[in-house]
């Protein structure tokens, strides 16, 4: 038996690396665990923490009452309260028990990891400083940088930094669409560095690699993992509204670790630590080619709903469109919800059939997203999923019922920070149609003409 055998222990450890998980997801015997648990390599310890008001689970930090459940468990043969916060990860109940490994996981140095060949420009050379030295001093530093000034580039040499000293760097944000941009421009940047990348379905989930891209949900795999721990779009749903991801997070990096947030538009709770000294932040005003970013156009387009009901577009959305379509200009068109989502596709493929509409439900929307990436789609409409994460190189932006409360500051930044990303196209049109303004909607053109200024005042801009 493994109990006389310990090296079965090794193999054990080996295959958890860095995960913690249920005790009955782990492909060993009973006898095994043991063994790995008396040797001192492994430990294990409830899923579930009695409290003096109910339960906590340990694995996603859930402590809302409503959250939890009890069903008969065939397990010890009772009924056994369960997390329902985070089932959908498999359940984590009163008789569960998460196991982890206790040992320092084996690294590895990387010699002169970084092969990217680019320049940075004079504010992203300057935010690339800082945020390399709070990587080696294992401290705290949020990047504000306007959408499009090359925050990924930024990274680059404090994670050369970090490999080079065998530390294991873990990049999280909440899209797994985010995740699918940047996992090829990293294996370019880092073509000798081990990299796994984790979202929904990837099947290099919990997979541990000196480097790894993850969604923050599958943070929660993860248990002292990571030296460096970068979270992308700090901002974003559902990360900025989920307490379970900021717990992922901080269950994920090790004690003793640095911490780097990214962000184009930052919480006004942020914004005024930042302006307060209680939040050390770098910021980068202006986009790494030195032009302005776009302002958006506000133009009042009627009651769109009833228009839709009626089977019509507002007349100057369509002809927006259909200057579009006539230029040969790629376009985004972002509406509030599904239901208008698909009535609007529906009438704009009888202009051009080639036009699709994209959801976060789309069973198809990776398919799509990347024929519009290849220049297949003229025009993509979608819903906010797509705010962030997707770049096409000349592109224009328009919002169909921008006053809807689901376009929030933060959304409507991001989705005219869609265009004028290349350096080689910097100018676009950003269009915000609506049936009445709202202070969402000012503070957005406010947030960007105030980059712009901001961006002037530091010399950063050639025009």
């Amino acid at each position: 038996m493994c109990i006389q055998q310990p090296s079965c222990v090794p193999h054990l450890v080996s295959w958890l690396n860095g995960q913690r998980l249920p005790r009955e997801q782990l492909p060993f015997s009973d006898e095994e665990i043991k063994a790995a648990v008396q040797a001192g390599w492994v430990h294990e310890h409830p899923g579930l923490i009695k409290t003096s008001s109910g339960w906590r689970c340990v694995r996603c930090g859930n402590e809302d009452a409503r959250l939890f459940a009890s069903f008969p468990c065939a397990r010890c043969g009772s009924d056994c309260a369960y997390c329902r916060k985070c089932l959908v990860m498999g359940r984590i109940s009163s008789c569960t028990h998460l196991v982890h490994v206790t040992m320092p996981l084996p690294s590895e140095r990387h010699e002169a990891p970084l092969v990217w060949d680019g320049t940075l420009s004079a504010a992203q050379e300057d935010a690339a400083m800082a945020v390399k030295q709070a990587v080696l001093d294992r401290s705290e530093l949020l990047v504000w940088a306007v959408c499009g000034a090359g925050k990924t580039e930024i990274l680059f040499p404090a994670i050369a930094a970090a490999l080079e000293k065998g530390w294991r760097v873990g990049l999280a944000t909440p899209r797994t669409d985010v995740v699918r941009e940047l996992a090829p421009r990293f294996r370019q940047a880092f073509p000798r560095v081990p990299l796994a990348v984790w979202h929904g379905g990837s099947e290099e989930r919990g997979r541990i690699a000196s480097l790894v891209l993850s969604t923050t949900h599958q943070l929660l795999r993860a248990y002292r993992v990571f030296d460096v721990m970068i979270v992308d779009e700090v901002d974003a749903f559902p990360y900025s509204v989920e307490p379970m991801l900021e717990y992922a997070v901080s269950q994920a990096r090790k004690e003793q670790s640095s911490l780097i947030y990214l962000t184009a538009t930052p919480s006004r709770a942020w914004q005024l630590d930042i302006t307060r000294g209680k939040r050390k932040a770098v910021v980068i005003p202006a986009r790494y080619h030195g032009r302005p970013l776009p302002v958006p156009v506000f133009e009042w387009c009627g009651n769109w709903r009833k228009r839709l009901e009626r089977g019509r577009l507002p007349e100057n959305v369509l002809a927006w469109v259909l200057h579009r379509l006539a230029q040969g200009k790629q376009a985004f068109l972002f509406v509030p919800h599904i239901d208008e989502l698909e009535a609007v596709t529906r009438l704009l493929q009888r202009v051009d059939p080639r036009i699709v509409g994209v959801h976060a439900e789309a069973p198809d929307r990776a398919e799509h997203v990347q024929a519009f990436r290849d220049g297949r789609v003229p025009l993509l409409v979608t819903t906010t999923i797509l705010e962030r994460g997707v770049t096409v190189p000349n592109i224009d932006v328009a919002v169909l019922g921008a006053e809807d409360r689901i376009f929030t500051e933060s959304a409507l930044v991001q989705i005219a920070g869609r265009v004028g990303r290349h350096a080689a196209f910097p100018d676009g049109d950003v269009r915000f149609f609506h049936h009445g303004k709202t202070n969402e909607m000012v503070r957005a053109r406010r947030h960007i003409v105030r980059m712009n200024e901001t961006a002037k005042k530091r010399g950063l801009l050639h025009r």
